[in-house]
């Protein structure tokens, strides 16, 4: 498949702004969406809008078919051993959520929970909850001067033997990379339970969870060309099945009577209420269109169109490039000069050229680096070589402008 055809499978790239073609460099906030994933939504919604699992009608039977087959794609695209792994959630915050409220009666008062320190607020406010609760410590890991993740730093972390280790496997505001397997590894054998934040990997790399050996792995479906509102807990089963429920209420019980109630088997206990059926089922089409890619190409081509992208914005000069790797997922992070990050987002988009500007839900990370907030340009399968000119050359008119 040549970029022009997988181009127009997204009807939003084919829009202006201004008189300027839209060039979308903020895929890390979320994907575009292909023609498929928005077709098996009006789909459903069309032919077989029903409630999942609950009624005797043909509706209902095929809704609760094509909801229960995602289940089963999602086991074999990220190599989970049983479908009962796999939890649909409204997004890797509520995922996160839910395994943070479900360890509550498993963490102590005293007990030490490591997170790294460039995580997304949804993989730090949920531990500091569960820390309120329980009487745990929270605890960053640090990051090295080029915005990696400390090792040795770690593994002295490591040697206080931490209940719980929270880890990102692509940072969403840089873009590094973290060595998920060898982290968790050592996690493992200080004794903590895992989980990876995978919400900016899923879409850029194969992920294997039984690899990684993580206890917990989650994600979005709107970052990996699927709807928004979806999401991911990948657990093992074991430790999922001795999570106390986030939700309780209807889908999730076996049993109630006004004296006791018996919560149902894993995975309708962990879904409670009417799931997202709709954006599951677009959240499949998804994975179809992933998997229909040339894989191994569309990878190696991301890696080329990010150094390139990495390479321009230095050759620009005046450009600061914060935690730049040439193993970096899908973005890069930057600044013009001193100018105000906002400032430059505003005139980039005057022509046409879409990124995120501000802290990305990164407070402390940026607080690190002794910034308020940066600008990310990001990138998708969609996204030519083309797309990276100009935004160099709108970079080059902002300098000029503001320099």
């Amino acid at each position: 498949m040549d970029l022009s055809t997988l181009r127009s499978q997204f009807p939003t790239l084919a829009q202006s702004n201004d008189g300027y073609p839209l060039c979308y460099l903020d895929t890390a906030a979320t994907s575009q969406k292909p023609q498929q994933v928005i077709d098996a939504m009006n789909h459903y919604y069309h032919h077989d809008n029903a409630n999942v699992h609950r009624a005797a009608h043909q509706l209902s039977a095929r809704a609760t078919s094509q909801y229960e087959a995602v289940r089963d794609k999602l086991r074999q695209f990220i190599n989970a051993s049983q479908r009962e792994e796999i939890i649909f959630t409204h997004g890797t915050t509520e995922s996160i959520n839910t395994v943070a409220n479900g360890l509550t009666a498993q963490i102590k008062q005293g007990s030490l929970i490591l997170i790294d320190s460039a995580a997304h607020h949804a993989n730090i406010v949920p531990w500091q909850e569960l820390a309120k609760r329980t009487g745990a410590i929270i605890k960053p890991i640090p990051l090295t001067q080029d915005c990696r993740l400390d090792i040795d730093a770690f593994e002295a972390l490591l040697q206080q033997k931490p209940a719980i280790v929270a880890l990102c496997h692509v940072s969403n505001a840089l873009g590094t990379l973290n060595p998920v397997k060898e982290l968790v590894s050592k996690a493992k054998q200080a004794g903590a339970i895992t989980l990876v934040d995978g919400a900016q990997a899923i879409a850029h790399m194969s992920v294997d969870v039984q690899s990684i050996d993580c206890d917990f792995y989650v994600f979005s479906g709107h970052k990996m060309y699927g709807p928004t509102g979806v999401g991911v807990l990948y657990g093992r089963f074991d430790l999922l099945d001795s999570l106390s429920p986030l939700m309780t209420g209807g889908e999730m019980i076996k049993t109630v009577s006004f004296e006791s109630t018996e919560f149902n088997q894993l995975p309708n206990r962990l879904e409670a209420g009417t799931p997202p059926i709709a954006e599951v089922i677009g959240l499949g089409a998804a994975i179809d269109f992933i998997q229909a890619l040339p894989t191994a190409q569309i990878h190696a081509k991301e890696r080329e169109l990010l150094n390139y992208l990495q390479d321009a914005l230095e050759n620009l000069g005046d450009v600061v490039l914060y935690g730049a790797h040439k193993d970096n997922v899908g973005a890069v992070a930057f600044n013009l000069a001193d100018e105000h990050h906002q400032d430059v987002g505003i005139l980039l988009d005057q022509q046409g050229i879409a990124v995120r500007c501000g802290h990305h839900c990164a407070m402390p990370l940026m607080q690190s680096l002794s910034l308020k907030g940066c600008c990310r340009a990001s990138i998708g399968v969609y996204t030519s070589k083309a797309d990276i000119d100009r935004f160099i050359a709108a970079m080059a008119s902002v300098k000029e402008l503001l320099l």
